[in-house]
């Protein structure tokens, strides 16, 4: 029986009442009640968190109903939260693993299910395989037994909880929240409508820091930003807020940085104190740079293979070995596990850091962004070229191009039968295959290609030391896949 419960790079995703429906969540909850038994975690039950889409808290209801109907004990969050707070969780109620109702970044259209096991992170490959093997059987027996909330709750199976107030604890704890705002800084944060909104404004106003909040209200419609992803074509609003002129005198800007997460808050985007984007690239190397030098900590780098070699060259410079993986923290997050990694990251804005969940978590990573400029004094533009001064100038970008699933065999054989020796000008030095077609370039450039794991895309990425020749190689890029305009 074919099913539409297909797990990407972090959990099943789909359009609303089209395939992501009550049937299938609660099939999919099966599931989980399922695995948690097998392996002998249900006793330790089940956290189930939700973000502000729509109809979230009620998706989130059919999964506490289908799985304590099977005697799992259910962890309800009371309402809408982050999810590295839905993560977190997992530890401070010593959980066997968390559901969390969320699309992330994807349009309103979209809503998802992640899968946190009981280490707290993205579910493995092995864990996935787990989950969607009994699905077919599962549909085909119908609807799962369902137990009405009231009763669980009366059995002892289901309890409510507040995530967000462990969570902030354990920020706290992670980084001097007073340093930050003793700093004096002004700071435009948008949630984007997200499960991230107040955060970043509860933990730091109220001192000599200000925050001023964008879109911090429950619209799962995101209204007038096209998609919660902190990207720039989606911050334009923010962008207009930090370009408007200073309120106080002698400040050169409104504000000294613009933060943004997206829909569930595991993904950071930085603006500089001129309304333009800090590129996730840079945003995670000065993470390591904030860590290994600022802090003087010490341990491996964990990044996937679509960001910034410049960890590399920091990696080089303090001493530290760089581990690459496949995309997703499906891969990064085991890999920071195995190495004891001091940070991992990827290029859609997740970063992960020692000491906390090896999950990405976009308000921590924002509060270490800021706790970076208030221990430097320095704003963003001056970061970055600290950054590049440090490790030489590295310039990113990347196209997305829609796709049907019938265009994926010709333009696989296509990259996959070319043998380019150059590209753009660039000497080709070599070839990977990890997670679709990266082609090392000189002088520590790279090109990749590849087709998303969540969304109908091919996705061109690059990186290389020269900004004027990043469209030509994006260019080329469409050429090798043969989709050039």
């Amino acid at each position: 029986m074919a099913h539409p419960i297909k797990f990407g790079t972090d959990g099943w995703r789909a359009i609303i009442a089209e395939d992501f429906t009550f049937r299938h969540v609660r099939a999919l909850a099966a599931s989980i009640a399922r695995y948690l038994k097998e392996t002998g975690l249900a006793a330790r039950g089940l956290v189930v968190g939700f973000d502000t889409r729509f109809a979230s808290d009620r998706f989130a209801e059919a999964v506490a109903e289908v799985v304590t109907a099977a005697g799992v004990p259910v962890h309800l969050a009371e309402r809408f939260a982050p999810t590295p707070a839905v993560s977190y969780a997992i530890i401070a109620r010593r959980a066997g693993g968390a559901a969390v109702i969320t699309s992330s970044h994807n349009p309103a259209m979209w809503n998802g299910v992640k899968y946190k096991p009981e280490y707290a992170g993205s579910a493995s490959p092995e864990v996935v395989a787990r989950l969607e093997a009994p699905l077919d059987a599962i549909l085909a027996a119908g609807e799962p037994p369902r137990l009405p909330l009231h009763e669980a709750q009366t059995r002892g199976l289901l309890s409510r909880f507040e995530a967000g107030t462990p969570y902030r604890t354990r920020l706290a704890e992670l980084v001097d929240l007073e340093r930050i705002r003793r700093a004096g800084l002004r700071i435009a944060v948008d949630s984007m409508y997200g499960a991230g909104q107040g955060y970043l404004a509860e933990l730091l106003s109220g001192s000599a820091t200000a925050v001023t909040e964008l879109h911090a209200v429950h619209n799962p419609n995101f209204p007038g930003i096209g998609a919660p992803e902190p990207i720039p074509r989606n911050l334009g609003e923010l962008a207009a807020a930090m370009r408007q002129p200073p309120e106080e005198p002698g400040r050169h800007t409104r504000f000294d940085v613009g933060i943004a997460t997206d829909g569930d808050a595991d993904r950071l985007g930085v603006m500089d104190e001129h309304g333009e984007f800090v590129n996730q690239l840079q945003t995670f190397a000065l993470l390591a740079y904030y860590l290994l030098e600022v802090r003087g900590e010490r341990g491996p780098i964990v990044r996937a293979l679509t960001t910034t070699r410049m960890v590399d060259r920091l990696g080089e410079l303090y001493g530290v070995p760089v581990y690459e993986t496949a995309v997703g923290f499906k891969y990064v997050g085991p890999k920071m596990m195995e190495t004891n990694a001091l940070l991992g990251g990827e290029e859609s804005g997740g970063y992960a850091f020692r000491g906390h969940i090896p999950e990405r978590d976009g308000i921590l990573a924002a509060l270490y962004f800021l706790d970076l400029m208030a221990r430097t004094g320095k704003r963003p533009t001056e970061l970055v070229r600290l950054l590049f001064d440090k490790v030489g100038e590295h310039y990113y970008d990347r196209v997305d191009i829609h796709l049907e699933e019938a265009q994926k065999p010709a333009i696989m054989a296509a990259v996959s039968g070319s043998r380019p020796r150059e590209i753009a000008g660039y000497t080709v030095t070599g070839m990977s295959t990890l997670d679709g077609y990266l082609f090392n370039l000189e002088g520590g450039g790279w090109l990749l290609i590849r087709f998303s794991g969540t969304e109908p895309l091919m996705r061109i990425y690059t990186e290389v030391r020269d900004k004027g020749r990043v469209p030509e190689v994006l260019e080329a890029g469409k050429r090798l896949a043969g989709v050039a305009s």
